[in-house]
Parts: structure tokens; sequence; C-alpha cells
């Protein structure tokens, strides 16, 4: 087989693992759709709720799952499930502290996810340097400017360092996504830092109740996810990719 003929088999290899993702990926739109079809403002908590709400990133860690195997079980499949948790934490105001800590967590497993070997590694370039500090001033800007709002909440004294730690923890999963210069992970993770700085700013009453509020703060959230995920599949693909020319 001549070189021609291994590109262009390489060429439809990748295009059929494409259409195999789109595919186990199916579940994961159908049950969104469904959550946006069912979810209303004045929405009860409740279990159903709860299910609803975290059911595609349920499905979407079973589809990372099938493509990647356990060894994405610490990894983005775990950041996924402790997402899951997260969503179904926040269904109930009372638990936001439990919800906010299980997403911290995932965050944690995402950062480390984006420092192992599947994720190609490159030399830090002056362009790279310049996008870590501007995460870092654009996390501790937020902080900086939600703190005041903090300080006015019924548990300020739990909540003002724990969502200092989050702010944190989110931040340097944004700047390890840089590092990976997987388009993919580094859309995932700016999304991410959008949907949770959109909802901050509603929770802690910086600003008025909005009234597409949600509908930002949960179509950034599963678009960010969804990144996440198919960035982490891509990695492992293309680290498989780059082994076998290395071999050849």
């Amino acid at each position: 087989m001549d070189i021609l003929e291994t590109d262009a088999y390489d060429r439809r290899k990748r295009r059929n693992m494409s259409c195999a993702l789109l595919v186990s990926l199916l579940p994961f739109f159908a049950s969104t759709a469904l959550y946006f079809y069912l979810w209303t403002p004045d929405s009860p908590a409740s279990i159903t709720s709860a299910g609803v709400k975290s059911a595609p990133i349920l499905l979407l860690a079973a589809a990372v799952l099938s493509w990647n195997g356990g060894q994405s079980v610490l990894g983005v499949v775990g950041g996924l499930f402790f997402s899951a948790v997260g969503d179904c934490c926040l269904i109930w105001p009372e638990h936001f502290l439990h919800g906010m800590g299980a997403f911290a967590v995932a965050h944690l497993l995402y950062a480390v996810t984006f420092l192992t070997a599947r994720y190609a590694t490159y030399s830090s370039s002056s362009w790279n340097r310049f996008l870590y500090v501007i995460l870092l001033i654009v996390g501790g800007g937020f902080y900086t400017y939600l703190y005041p709002f903090l300080q006015k909440a019924p548990d300020s004294e739990i909540l003002t360092p724990a969502v200092g730690i989050y702010v944190f923890l989110i931040t340097l999963m944004g700047i390890l996504a840089i590092r990976t210069r997987n388009t993919a992970t580094l859309l995932g993770s700016l999304f991410f830092m959008v949907s949770d700085m959109s909802l901050a700013l509603q929770l802690f009453k910086v600003v008025a109740p909005m009234k597409h509020g949600n509908l930002i703060v949960m179509v950034t959230y599963y678009l960010a996810q969804l990144l996440i995920a198919v960035g982490d599949v891509k990695a492992t693909e293309n680290k498989d990719a780059f082994a076998k020319w290395k071999t050849t």
C-alpha cells in the first residue's frame, strides 16, 4: 500500500469514525431536546426533574466510556458523572453547596485528564502564555466583582471561600485546556466558564432575573460538556494516529 492509498484509507477511517461518534451521541441530543421541551421557569423540584436534567450528561458519559474504555473513568467520564450529581443537587436550592462541590470535583478531573499522555503536549508559546494570563485575569476579576454580593448571602462565611476555590478550579481547567490545543476541549472549557458566570450573576442577584436566563445557562452548559466529551474522544484518536505514524 503506497502513501496515497494509506492517506485515503486514513481519511475514510476518520470519516467513518466521525459518523459512528455522531450516532453514539444521538441519545444525548434526544435527551437534551427532551429537557428543553419539558422545562418551564416554574418547574417544581422533584426526582423527575433531576433525572431529566442529568440524563443528557449521563448519556454523554456512557458514549465516552464506549469509545475510550475504563481509562476515562478517572477522567472525562468521571467528570461527567460528578457533573450529573451536581445537576441533581442544584435542582434543590438548599443543596447548592453540594452541587458546587460535585462540579468542583468534575473540573479537577477534567484538569488532570488534560495533563495525561492521551492529550498531545506542546511547548508553551508566547500566545499560550498570553491566553493563560487572560483567563487568570477573567477568573480573578470575576470573583472580585462577585465578592460583595457573596458577602450579602445568608451563609457567606462558607459560600465566599467555597466560590473562590470553585473559580480557581474552573480557571485552572480552562488553562490546561488551552495547553492541549484541542479545539473542542478549549471551546468546551470556555463555554463552561460562560455558563457558570451566567448562573452566578443571576443566582447571587448581581443582575436582575433574565427572561431567558436558564436557557442561556443550560445551552452553554450542555454545549460545553458535549465539546469536552468529543475532545476527549478525538484526543485518543489523534494520539493513536500519531503513534501509528511513528511506527511506519
